[in-house]
């Protein structure tokens, strides 16, 4: 579906506004939102945040999605305040890019996902195997489920997915004029 650029006036009161770490509590607040947000036409979704939980950021845009898909005549629109980093680029990278606005001076943050995890082997040989690949299959399927992601945000866009593997693993800062320019959003108010 081709969808037009939106002016500035359009996001003047959005429908759904998220600030802070991306959890639980967001996740609720996303959720009440959602239910009194129109039935139709514009769904303005505004968000800043430092990151936080990338799950929760992929079920409100697992929402996003079905929503969109229920609901074809709705049109939901991202909009990023300030600071969208971690899981908040994660949320953004379920809407399509004609579909990302930013406002002036944001900073996009993408980054690997992270894991901090201590593996004690300790019991018969067996088990201790079990462990080791239980670990090992935990690590491959976020990087499976993260390069999913890094998929849904560059496409459309001038960046490759090679280029985000090189930087996301030292937190890859990106203003919103450098977003433009990359293709990674339609626009900047």
């Amino acid at each position: 579906m081709a969808y037009q650029p939106l002016a500035p006036r359009m996001f003047a009161n959005p429908a759904i506004a998220l600030s802070g770490p991306v959890d639980y509590d967001m996740y609720a607040s996303f959720r009440a939102q959602l239910g009194k947000a129109p039935a139709d036409g514009l769904v303005v979704i505004e968000l800043s945040t430092l990151g936080g939980d990338p799950e929760v950021a992929r079920m409100m845009g697992e929402d996003v999605r079905y929503h969109s898909d229920l609901d074809p005549g709705r049109r939901f629109v991202f909009l990023g305040k300030a600071a969208i980093y971690s899981a908040g680029t994660t949320f953004m990278s379920f809407f399509v890019r004609e579909n990302r606005y930013l406002t002036r001076g944001t900073r996009l943050m993408i980054h690997e996902r992270k894991l901090s995890k201590q593996l004690n082997i300790d019991g018969p040989l067996t088990t201790c195997v079990a462990t080791v690949k239980a670990a090992l299959n935990e690590i491959e399927a976020s990087i499976a489920i993260q390069n999913e992601g890094f998929e849904n945000l560059v496409k459309g866009s001038t960046v490759t997915m090679d280029e985000v593997l090189e930087r996301a693993p030292s937190n890859w800062y990106v203003e919103a004029a450098e977003a433009k320019s990359l293709g990674l959003v339609e626009g900047i108010l």
